[in-house]
């Protein structure tokens, strides 16, 4: 009977870490497990992977300076750490070795720790080139009569760790994790712990990171599942905070009672809020005053003008239109209500004078040839030369508006709209920036609908569409998904029932245009193929040049 009244209450620190800030992330770990010891009655607090330095540190780790940092902050955390066990992640040297390692911390001491063993490698993913993989399995430590294992992140997607440490006794299963936001990732995660748990008849706490950190988002979502593997907790995304979990010994074994549970939300929420995530992250950790964008009273625009008041406030963003004679009136209506609707610092200026400037300095250079694309091209410079110009003056970031579905087929002009220093839309497909910028207006309506409705173009000739020079988007965007996101060949997506020569071309344009997406900025990934960290393909290449 004694053992039945036993308890353990465990808290799940879902925390945003900054990437190499070990002096102030060892700080936000004590406050977070005093907190936990004193205001929940925590006995544990599990903390997201690597949270000493903050995840991904990348090439960080290749730094001595950062082990003497680590080795610090480790005895901070024994000093100030009392009365409640942290689960604590770091990077631990070892025999010549560096490993993703997790500590049990608690009154001075560290009791056990854990290595990582399955080291992920692919996607975003490049642990190999920093962390030798562990041969031992899970520590196991004892807190309140309770026998729990320390995981880390993807040891809990293969079957071994788990099923080792239940063999050695453990009775719970504690995960420290930083998994990266992309769209049904959450439910990917439930999936995977349901069937470890099942498994290993052992309930599972969940701890995921949050926060965004260059291109990745961390969503939190941490949750607990029980022996059974049902959902007995769901913590909010994209939100920090602690949250208890309680847990008692019985004559069935270990039970929980059942906590938060988030409602079901349509998944354009949970991409809006990763954006607005990613950019506020970015903003503020890389110490920006602000952010300026150029807003044209199109709907990529609008939509990033949204999410950038989302992020920052409407006091920190400022607003540019740089009509040209192409910028059509309802262009310049658009933009102006949206900028009063959202109560922006907005400004107009053209850029006729500069862009006969530029002409009259190129008049040889261009003698004897006929206008083209060049002539389009130098109107977004001009633009580009604007907002960098305020950029530098003000402080403030430049956030660039063009979505994925340009960025693929090269529909952007370098050094002109591509100049800026974040791409917020970068992983949006355009259809998808449709979906985003109707649900930000069930908020509240500050998109107008003509912006919606209009077809888009970029405003750079006389009468200009998209679709003069793309492929109708939505079958433009279907012809990506295959061939960017699923990376089918082109005869493959030929026989799914697209035009041989649209998919030629769309595929033409995707390889010809990789060089432009080198140069592009870093923005938020939302997809498991995003372009940068996800998908890397060779600039100099014939691959598909046979079949153009």
């Amino acid at each position: 009977m004694a053992r039945q009244s036993k308890k353990l209450r465990i808290v799940m620190g879902q925390l945003n870490m900054l990437v190499g800030d070990v002096e102030g992330n060892v700080t936000r770990l004590v406050d977070a497990a005093t907190r936990a010891r004193d205001e929940l009655n925590a006995d544990l607090i599990l903390f997201p992977e690597l949270a000493l330095t903050g995840y991904p540190p990348e090439d960080l780790l290749l730094r001595a300076g950062l082990y003497e940092r680590i080795n610090l902050g480790l005895e901070r955390l024994q000093q100030e750490i009392i009365g409640i066990t942290a689960i604590v992640g770091y990077p631990q040297q070892l025999n010549g070795h560096t490993y993703n390692a997790l500590s049990a911390i608690t009154e001075g001491a560290i009791l056990a720790t854990t290595y990582k063993r399955f080291l992920p490698n692919y996607g975003v993913f490049d642990e190999k080139r920093y962390f030798a993989s562990a041969t031992q399995p899970p520590a196991i430590i004892e807190v309140n009569d309770f026998q729990l294992a320390l995981l880390i992140c993807e040891d809990m997607w293969h079957v071994e760790p788990a099923a080792e440490a239940v063999a050695q006794g453990a009775e719970l299963l504690l995960v420290a994790n930083a998994s990266p936001y992309h769209i049904a990732k959450g439910d990917e995660r439930i999936k995977v712990a349901r069937q470890r748990a099942r498994e290993t008849a052992s309930p599972i706490v969940y701890t995921n990171l949050i926060g965004g950190q260059d291109e990745l988002v961390f969503d939190g979502g941490s949750f607990v599942v029980d022996a059974q593997g049902d959902l007995q907790q769901q913590l909010p995304f994209f939100e920090e905070g602690l949250f208890v979990a309680e847990f008692s010994h019985t004559h069935d074994g270990i039970t929980t009672q059942r906590g938060i549970s988030q409602p079901t939300f349509r998944e354009e929420r949970n991409i809006y809020r990763a954006l607005v995530l990613g950019v506020r992250d970015y903003i503020e950790k890389n110490g920006f005053s602000g952010a300026v964008l150029g807003l044209s009273g199109g709907i990529d625009s609008a939509l990033t003008l949204a999410i950038a008041v989302d992020a920052i406030g409407a006091d920190r963003v400022e607003a540019v239109m740089m009509p040209s004679r192409y910028t059509a009136n309802m262009s310049l209506e658009d933009a102006s209500e949206e900028a009063v609707t959202l109560g922006v610092d907005y400004r107009v200026i053209t850029i006729e004078p500069l862009y006969d400037a530029f002409i009259s300095s190129l008049a040889d250079e261009f003698a004897g040839l006929p206008a083209d694309t060049t002539e389009e091209n130098l109107q977004a410079r001009c633009r580009g030369v604007l907002l960098m110009a305020i950029s530098n003056k003000k402080g403030k970031i430049v956030l660039t508006t063009g979505n994925k579905s340009e960025m693929a087929v090269g529909y952007a002009t370098l050094y002109g709209d591509m100049a800026g220093g974040f791409a917020v839309l970068k992983d949006v497909p355009k259809m998808l920036v449709y979906r985003l910028s109707e649900y930000r207006n069930s908020l509240s309506e500050v998109i107008p609908q003509r912006v919606i409705d209009r077809p888009p173009s970029a405003e750079l000739a006389a009468d200009q569409k998209d679709q003069d020079s793309l492929p109708p988007y939505p079958i433009l965007d279907a012809i990506l998904e295959r061939y960017v996101e699923q990376e089918q060949c082109i005869e493959e997506i030929i026989a799914a029932g697209f035009e041989e020569q649209t998919v030629k071309r769309v595929v033409r344009l995707v390889d010809l245009n990789e060089y432009k997406r080198r140069q592009a900025a870093p923005g938020v990934r939302i997809t498991q193929r995003a372009f940068g960290r996800d998908r890397r393909y060779p600039i100099t290449s014939a691959y598909n040049r046979r079949h153009r």
